[in-house]
């Protein structure tokens, strides 16, 4: 059972320096663990985008040239070792919100909550919005600090390997899109906060932290799945014989008509004699295919970061205004 914050015997609040050394002793497993995978990820990124990269592309220089050569050897293994490297940072950028979101919903808030003791900091040293205050503004710079660092690593890494390493995923491959933008960041806070929040409505650790992170995972597939339509995407028109062209996020595709209007296409490909059959039926003038090029990358991110931080936003006054509700209105 965790003790009440001195200073109680002042009646006035706990000065700053002191709420932020005691919010370090009630969560120094979770920082610790927290600094932990920031550094053995950051140190993965760095590797990844050094060594690994150069080893990596020289051995698909020895591949390529290779051609037909039969027993021609390579560096298969700095092949592997990349693209199993590669995936497993990736996805530990990307789990950092969830983790986030967890922590804030079970231990930030819903273990105190659960166990009681808050009050009683409440009626000593500490205001409940002051208390609140103090669980959001540290967490979210640290928060926002090791996402940001890691994004930037990844980005990092990632970019060296362009054009240099033949399995190097799009920009447009999904984990890899959100992986080298700022929307794990945004995610991040916001499951900050959909924690936080949780942790006040359930007032209970592990409901709370189940909460928050299947929360933020619906918040997340909503914004993926709106993403192709924040911005206004481009078309791209080709011929019957090439199928619809053009690289990035696709939006739709289909056939025009002559008439101009657009259908689905039934087939992809002029060149099959099916195909041509059933698109001369159709009366098809080409194929068109509305997507977003790699200009679209950052007006992508950042929209979707901004929608983020809104929903970040709004969750923390909502959880201020659940806070006053319950507590009182003398909170300040």
């Amino acid at each position: 059972m965790t003790a009440a914050p001195a200073a109680a015997t002042t009646g006035r609040p706990a000065p700053a320096p002191r709420q932020v050394r005691w919010l370090y002793r009630l969560h120094r497993p979770a920082v610790l663990f927290g600094a932990a995978l920031v550094l053995l990820t950051g140190a993965g990124l760095l590797w990844l985008g050094g060594p690994l990269t150069d080893a990596s592309a020289a051995a698909w220089k020895q591949y390529n040239a290779c051609g037909f050569t039969p027993r021609c050897t390579y560096d298969q293994s700095s092949i592997l070792l990349y693209k199993d490297v590669y995936t497993y940072t990736t996805i530990a950028v990307l789990v950092v919100p969830f983790l986030v979101a967890a922590w804030a919903g079970g231990s930030l808030t819903g273990r105190e909550l659960e166990s009681g003791t808050i009050r009683l900091a409440w009626t000593q040293s500490v205001s409940p919005t002051r208390w609140l205050a103090s669980r959001l503004a540290l967490p979210a710079v640290l928060t926002a600090a090791a996402t940001g660092l890691l994004v930037r690593l990844h980005r990092r890494a990632w970019t060296a390997a362009e054009g240099r390493v033949d399995t190097t995923k799009p920009w447009y491959d999904s984990v890899t899109f959100y992986a080298n933008g700022t929307v794990p960041v945004a995610l991040a806070l916001a499951g900050l906060a959909v924690g936080v929040l949780a942790g006040l409505l359930l007032r209970r650790s592990m409901a709370a932290l189940a909460t928050a992170t299947a929360a933020l995972g619906a918040l997340w597939a909503v914004v993926h799945a709106a993403l192709p339509h924040l911005w206004p995407a481009v078309t791209e028109v080709s011929g019957l014989r090439d199928g619809p062209t053009g690289l990035g996020i696709t939006v739709g595709e289909g056939i025009v008509t002559t008439d101009g209007d657009r259908t689905a296409a039934p087939c992809h490909s002029g060149m099959m004699d099916g195909c041509r059959s059933t698109l001369a039926d159709l009366d098809a003038a080409g194929f068109y295919r509305d997507l977003h090029p790699a200009a679209h990358y950052w007006p992508l991110q950042l929209v979707a970061s901004g929608i983020l931080l809104l929903v970040a936003v709004l969750v923390t006054l909502a959880a201020f205004r659940l806070l006053r509700r319950r507590t009182g209105k003398a909170v300040g």
